[in-house]
């Protein structure tokens, strides 16, 4: 694996304020994985997205880790480890800038460290390697292609006009009696399974499908495709 020192620097200021908050007995050094061949198998991975001007898949593989972490000395409550290592996560994340990390989970994170677009970090511990850090840069939009002319100055004016942006998890048409029908508890089922992608409409037109999200007890949506002016009659 080759990286230039462009291709890490965000990903190794990422591994080194995840290292320093990481709730393990002895300190642990990012140190570039370059051997290959690590498949994500050897622990549990806990795995959060950012989104912001850069956005970026996060994992995180302890060695030895388990499911759940005591809290009391009577081994109840339990907290999870996605939990305890969230604060981790969140420290990872300010090395990208401004934008929102979404709830830290537990689950196969075999294709993000197999990615070649995947940045991989051991976790050096004293005797040996205590773990693994995964990031992948998605997207930048720091960079935006520049309005020139008059058209830039026409733009402007228009800044700060609001439009209306809806989320729509799906549609159903159903006849007026059942609509007056309705009662509290009633199930309405829609047009798309569960899992598929939510529409974002601007002012009624659609312009992004994304999928929902929670962040810190509020829905959202992480968009996950912007669609151009042919895209949006299909």
């Amino acid at each position: 694996m080759s990286m230039t020192t462009t291709s890490t620097a965000l990903p190794l200021a990422a591994a080194q304020a995840l290292a320093g908050v990481l709730p393990t007995g002895t300190p642990l050094t990012p140190r570039l994985h370059t051997m290959g061949g690590f498949d994500g198998s050897t622990g549990r991975a806990v795995v959060a997205t950012f989104v912001g001007s850069v956005s970026a898949d996060l994992a995180v593989v302890l060695i030895g880790a388990p499911d759940l972490v005591d809290d009391t000395a009577d081994g109840a409550p339990v907290v999870a480890l996605q939990d305890v290592l969230q604060p981790a996560l969140e420290a990872a994340s300010d090395a990208f800038g401004a934008g929102v990390l979404d709830d830290a989970r537990v689950e196969d994170a075999s294709d993000l460290f197999s990615d070649p677009a995947t940045v991989v970090f051991e976790l050096a511990a004293p005797n040996g390697v205590g773990g693994w850090f995964a990031v992948r840069i998605r997207e930048s939009i720091a960079e935006k292609p520049p309005f020139i002319g008059s058209l830039s100055g026409k733009l402007g004016r228009i800044n700060n006009v609001e439009m209306a942006l809806t989320v729509e998890i799906g549609r159903t048409r159903m006849p007026v009696r059942d609509v007056l029908a309705m009662e509290p508890g009633a199930v309405i089922e829609l047009d798309r399974s569960a899992g598929s992608p939510a529409d974002v409409l601007l002012n009624g037109r659609l312009i992004a499908h994304g999928e929902i999200v929670v962040v810190d007890q509020d829905y959202a949506v992480r968009i996950t495709k912007i669609l151009d002016a042919a895209e949006d009659l299909d």
